[in-house]
């Protein structure tokens, strides 16, 4: 199935600013409303699509979210699912910008029940970005964070009412937080204005929160990063975003990972690459060298006769997978190293075993000009 694309949906680019997407959605808004083609089911369905699009466009945190992973990362959290009251697609938020943009026209309220009360809502969600060094992402380690956050009132337990006392019902809206609009074709749902969509009227503030329900505060918390942790891999910690709405849930904390460059290494899906420089002599002769990995040092043996960019696998040295933990391997990229500078006796040194070697030394060369030769007979 082909994935949602949000922006065609509205009919902007993907640079599109908020403005002009909010432009593109009351253009379609007005154009293809529901109530214009009563029974309509692919009507209804488009008019969804186009109202889930501009839930997650229109908010910062949704959009990149959905910019940088996808649709899977906002379809449940676009809004855009289940029909209300209101018709198809239709949510608070939704409500809001049509209530703004009919308010000129209809003058307040107008007849017909609001919807009723809305019930407990969860918290938003939280982002955290850290970074962390090449070794901490191959094996792991916990960090000390500290997040911002706004957290149940403890002295009115979020009913945000002064202990000893309990909120009323809204008069304005008769307790339904929300009142219908309607004019024509249009029956739009707005929040009411008095109480702000609660239903009920706080005559007496917690003192602590200013009625608000929440008071912010710095939570500190330790956070478990596994082993094989990569550039823009995040982290769900469950119940630490902002508290709930009218008792609901807290949101999540989501931790995005970046990961330190490493002077000397690299990282190629669970694998470590490494380039290591040799001597000449060191490559014609074959040694023993002191290899770097991740954990420190191991012996590594080169081959006489070893040539540039020569690749050792050491298998089991990588970093360990995040699916079942097994490690990759180090791989060992040999750089045979030619020297820039000789005093004399290495000068005479070399142009001796030039004369001495002939062509048999080095086979490479020797096939190479063989078949240019053949090439131009």
């Amino acid at each position: 199935m082909q994935e949602k694309d949000l922006y065609n949906t509205l009919g902007v680019d993907r640079s599109a600013s908020a403005t002009e997407i909010k432009k593109a959605f009351r253009k379609l808004a007005l154009k293809h409303h529901p109530d214009k083609a009563p029974g309509d089911k692919a009507a209804e369905e488009q008019f969804k699509e186009m109202n889930e699009a501009y839930e997650v466009l229109k908010d910062p945190e949704k959009k990149a979210r959905y910019d940088r992973f996808g649709y899977a990362a906002v379809s449940g959290a676009a809004g855009g699912g289940a029909p209300g009251p209101g018709g198809p697609g239709f949510n608070g938020d939704f409500q809001d910008f049509f209530g703004d943009l009919f308010s000129d026209f209809f003058g307040g309220r107008g007849g017909g029940q609001g919807r009723r009360r809305p019930g407990a809502e969860q918290g938003r969600d939280l982002r955290y970005d850290i970074h962390i060094t090449f070794k901490e992402a191959a094996f792991g380690t916990t960090k000390d964070i500290e997040i911002p956050r706004s957290t149940l009132c403890k002295t009115c337990k979020g009913s945000r009412a002064k202990p000893g006392t309990t909120a009323k019902s809204c008069g304005e809206c008769n307790g339904h937080g929300q009142y219908r609009v309607q004019q024509g074709l249009f029956a739009v749902t707005r929040e009411c204005h008095a109480c702000h969509g609660a239903g009920t009227i706080i005559a007496s503030p917690c003192t602590d929160c200013r009625g608000r329900g929440s008071t912010e505060r710095t939570n500190s918390l330790t956070i478990t990063i596994p082993p094989g942790v990569d550039n823009g891999n995040r982290l769900r910690v469950s119940g630490e975003g902002d508290s709930g709405v009218r008792g609901g849930p807290p949101g999540d904390l989501y931790v995005f990972i970046t990961v330190e460059e490493h002077p000397i290494f690299k990282r190629d899906g669970d694998d470590i690459i490494c380039m290591v420089p040799i001597s000449f002599p060191q490559a014609a002769l074959g040694c023993e060298i002191e290899a770097p990995i991740i954990e420190g040092t191991t012996k590594l043996k080169i081959p006489k006769g070893t040539q540039n960019d020569k690749v050792m696998r050491i298998h089991g040295k990588g970093i360990a997978s995040l699916r079942g933990g097994r490690r990759g391997d180090h791989i060992v990229v040999i750089k045979v190293e030619t020297p820039t500078k000789l005093n004399k006796r290495q000068r005479e040194l070399l142009n001796e075993f030039a004369e001495i070697s002939g062509d048999d030394v080095f086979p490479e060369r020797k096939n190479f000009f063989k078949m240019v030769k053949d090439l131009f007979e």
